[in-house]
C-alpha cells in the first residue's frame, strides 16, 4: 500500500509543486494551509508522513508539531528558510524528526522523504530478551514502549531508534557519526545539529536531571554512551 503523505503550507503554488513530486514517485498526498487544518486532516484519516512549513496562519508549524507530538508519532519534517537555523533547531526540539530547507530541489526532497520513511519502518536489532532495563529506564522491545519510573514515556520513532542505539551497546562508546549514520542514515553522518537536538530531547524525557545525565553521557571529544548499569 503506498504512503500517505500530509503536506502543510499555506503558499498554494508550494504545495502543489510538492504534491506533484510526491505523486510522481508514487506516494499518495493530502494537503493542508495551515496547522488547524492539519490537524483536522490528520484526524480523519491513515498518515505515515507530515511535511510541515513554519510559517503559517492560524496556528503555525511549531504549533503544530507541539500538538501532533501529544497524541502521534508520526514522522515530521520541518520545512524552514534559508538561514533560519533557530527554526531547525526548535522544530527538532518541538519533536520533529528532521527538516528541510528552503528552496530544496526534488531530488533532496524525495530523499529525505525515502529516508526518514525507512527510518520509521526499519526494524531493530532485538537481542533475546524482551525487556531492557537500566536503572529507572524501561524498554519493553516487543510493543516498541518505554517507561521511567514505572510511567510511560513518548517517544518519536526516530528518538526511539537513538535510544536503542544506546541499549544495544552498552558501556560503549558511539561517535556522533556512527550515531548518524545507524539512525537517520549514512548521508547524514555529517548533520551533527539534529543528532544534537535530538540527544538533549532525549535526556529532557529519560533524565531525572538533564544536565547530570546517568542514562546517556557525553565523552567530551568521543561520542555518547549509556553506562553499564550498577546492580
Amino acid at each position: 500500500m503506498a504512503k500517505r503523505i500530509l503536506i502543510v503550507d499555506d503558499e498554494p503554488r508550494y504545495l502543489r509543486l510538492l504534491e506533484a513530486n510526491l505523486r510522481t514517485e508514487g506516494y499518495e498526498v493530502s494537503t493542508a494551509q495551515d496547522g488547524v487544518q492539519a490537524l483536522d486532516v490528520f484526524s480523519a484519516q491513515p498518515i505515515d508522513l507530515v511535511l510541515l512549513d513554519v510559517m503559517m496562519p492560524r496556528l503555525d508549524g511549531f504549533g503544530a508539531c507541539q500538538r501532533l507530538r501529544e497524541f502521534s508519532s508520526v514522522p515530521i519534517v520541518i520545512l524552514t528558510a534559508r538561514g533560519e537555523e533557530q527554526d531547525r533547531v526548535r522544530g527538532l526540539d518541538l519533536g520533529a524528526d528532521d527538516y528541510l530547507v528552503k528552496p530544496f530541489s526534488a531530488t533532496e526532497l524525495l530523499a529525505r522523504v525515502r529516508a526518514v520513511l525507512r527510518r520509521a519502518q526499519a526494524p531493530s536489532e532485538v537481542g533475546q530478551a524482551r525487556f531492557f532495563t537500566h536503572d529507572n529506564l524501561k524498554i519493553d522491545f516487543a510493543r516498541a514502549e518505554v517507561w521511567m519510573n514505572e510511567q510511560p514515556v513518548s517517544l518519536s520513532a526516530t528518538e526511539y531508534r537513538l535510544l536503542l542505539q544506546f541499549a544495544h551497546n552498552i558501556g560503549k562508546i558511539l561517535t556522533s557519526e556512527e550515531l548518524l549514520s545507524s539512525v537517520w542514515g549514512a548521508e547524514y553522518k555529517n548533520d551533527k545539529e539534529i543528532l544534537w537536538v535530538s540527544i538533549a530531547r532525549l535526556r529532557q524525557k529519560l533524565e531525572e536531571d538533564a544536565h547530570s545525565p546517568k542514562h546517556i553521557v557525553t565523552r567530551s571529544g568521543l561520542g555518547y554512551l549509556m553506562p553499564p548499569h550498577e546492580a
